[in-house]
């Protein structure tokens, strides 16, 4: 019995062993020592090992010390050729996922940027607008020019009775003085002026003619006595006709006057006529000058004339004038050869050279016609109802 169990003795101490190598899987294998902790104050790696000191020399001893913290611990498996665990299974697998829509394609590919300007810098940065009001910007004036004299506050009778606060200042005689002054020289300017609008020869086919077209005022700027004379002729021939009017302007607006007067008719043959007239006279829209009037004679005839003209600029100096004059009669008039409505029309074209605004001789073309029964009554005494003339001229003014 004892050689029997001393026979099996290696086998079982075999047994044991195999039994504890497998519950250990890492049984028989050789590990590496595992690190040492690390100390709170490592020593330079020159420097020996020193051996603790003993609890009498320990400057903490007694002192309750936070727990040193440990390394982490070794991997067991550090060495081992560890399988790569399985991958995950994929969730789309036997799915039929359809492409994705590609890209648009960048509507600027291709292109240089370089010379794009970047966004401008804010000219505000950095201010502060907490401040600034939103209402209308504030335009300097020259009361804001600090070289400007200071002025002295309003009195505080200005803003109440008197009308004329001055007087308090330097008195009501001497204020009154003043103030006829400023209305003489600044509202009631009396001018006088000479304007000759025509004053021309006319080259036509059969005969030469020649006329004058003379206006001019006296007065302010709302009241004046305005005159005006017209009348023509040919050369080695009598007078046709010639007329003079007086009236009485008043502007009722900046840029037109009401006129009323008379009108007086000279002719060879002796029959002057008198008129009364009410006309309008002004600056029509687009820069047209207008002479617009009806004339009533003592006779119970009543005739009306428009006359408008406009200086088309060419250069300083040369200037092109379209001019256009319509008469029209109310009734027929045989002894003046004229038919009743519109009788007579003319239209020309002038370019004329300014040497000085008030000397400006100029050369043109006009052309004329009578219309109606006023025709008629050209054609019977043999004279011609259409005409068409080269003239030559002045206009001036002084």
């Amino acid at each position: 019995m004892n050689r029997l169990a001393i026979a099996l003795a290696p086998l079982i101490l075999a047994a044991g062993a195999l039994s504890a190598q497998a519950q250990d899987p890492h049984a028989g294998h050789t590990m590496p020592a595992p690190p040492a902790p690390p100390r709170a104050a490592p020593a330079p790696a020159a420097a020996p090992q020193t051996p603790a000191r003993p609890a009498e020399q320990d400057p903490h001893a007694g002192h309750v010390m936070p727990p040193a913290q440990t390394a982490p611990a070794a991997d067991p498996h550090a060495g081992h050729q560890m399988p790569a665990p399985p991958a995950a299974a994929d969730p789309h697998t036997g799915h039929d996922m359809t492409a994705p829509a590609p890209a648009q394609p960048d509507p600027h590919a291709g292109h240089d940027m370089s010379a794009m300007p970047s966004a401008p810098a804010d000219a505000h940065a950095a201010h502060d607008m907490s401040t600034m009001s939103m209402g209308p910007p504030d335009t300097p004036t020259s009361a804001d020019n600090p070289g400007r004299p200071p002025e002295d506050p309003l009195p505080a009778a200005a803003l109440g009775a008197p009308s004329h606060a001055a007087d308090l200042v330097f008195g009501a005689e001497a204020m009154a003085a003043a103030r006829q002054t400023l209305v003489r020289e600044n509202g009631d300017v009396r001018t006088t002026a000479v304007i000759i609008d025509r004053l021309e020869v006319g080259l036509g086919d059969d005969e030469e003619s020649w006329l004058w077209d003379v206006q001019g005022w006296s007065g302010g700027d709302i009241n004046r006595f305005w005159w005006k004379s017209e009348g023509e002729g040919d050369f080695g021939g009598d007078l046709e006709e010639a007329e003079v009017q007086a009236l009485y302007s008043r502007a009722v607006s900046p840029f037109w006057d009401v006129q009323a007067g008379v009108r007086q008719d000279f002719r060879p043959e002796g029959e002057d006529t008198t008129h009364l007239v009410l006309g309008l006279q002004g600056l029509a829209p687009y820069w047209w000058e207008v002479d617009a009037a009806a004339f009533l004679s003592t006779e119970g005839d009543l005739t009306a004339r428009l006359e408008a003209e406009y200086d088309q600029r060419i250069t300083q100096r040369l200037i092109l004038q379209p001019r256009l004059e319509i008469d029209a009669s109310a009734s027929d008039i045989p002894e003046l050869e004229i038919g009743s409505g519109v009788s007579s029309v003319e239209a020309g074209l002038r370019l004329r050279y300014e040497f000085r605004k008030e000397f400006a001789p100029y050369v043109g073309v006009e052309w004329s016609r009578a219309l109606g029964d006023t025709a008629g009554y050209i054609e019977a005494r043999g004279g011609e109802a259409e005409d068409t003339r080269f003239i030559v001229g002045l206009k001036a003014w002084f």
